[in-house]
């Protein structure tokens, strides 16, 4: 798939989606399922059946990464959903860029949530302190913890994915020699 696509493509979405999960922690499928409906397309359109196979394979492979979190509650759905339609965008052989640079980003976007105390570090300290003082009471700390779906722990992980996503297709763009199209 060409990167001026993607990027045509990606741009207005992703960033409408890192709007509205920073403001609802929601990641509407109508645009979630409606990017991957739009590449999955294209891909078809401009590749044929080896494009398309190549979309479906990556992002098979992104949501796969979001599986776990989300089966722990961890992330949810439309996290799994976004990171499938950005898997699709970048092709199978991407998606290892495409995870790391969307696990970067991840951890930088919760330093700089905790640092600015939107969400709350209490449950990390506490998860650090079971594994780490064997002295740590930690029923009454279990007890000082917020609720777990509480707004000051949910990270509004589709800003990491969309950054993410940016950022490996900036390297393509780069590794390609400013090859567009």
């Amino acid at each position: 798939m060409p990167l001026l696509v993607s990027i045509i493509i990606s741009v207005p979405v992703l960033g409408y989606l890192c709007v509205s999960d920073f403001r609802s922690h929601v990641l509407p499928n109508a645009w979630t399922l409606g990017m991957l409906a739009v590449v999955l397309t294209w891909r078809i359109g401009y590749g044929g059946l080896s494009a398309f196979l190549d979309g479906i394979y990556g992002g098979l492979l992104g949501g796969a990464f979001m599986l776990v979190p989300f089966l722990l509650g961890a992330a949810g759905g439309g996290d799994v959903k976004l990171l499938l339609a950005c898997g699709a965008l970048v092709g199978l052989a991407n998606v290892p860029a495409l995870l790391l640079c969307t696990s970067f980003c991840g951890l930088l976007l919760a330093l700089a949530l905790l640092f600015a105390k939107v969400v709350s570090a209490a449950r990390l300290k506490h998860y650090f302190l079971c594994l780490f003082w064997w002295g740590y009471d930690r029923e009454s700390g279990r007890k000082e913890l917020p609720p777990i779906h509480s707004e000051k722990n949910m990270v509004p992980f589709g800003i990491a994915i969309s950054a993410g996503t940016w950022l490996t297709l900036l390297y393509n763009a780069i590794a390609s020699g400013g090859k567009l199209w």
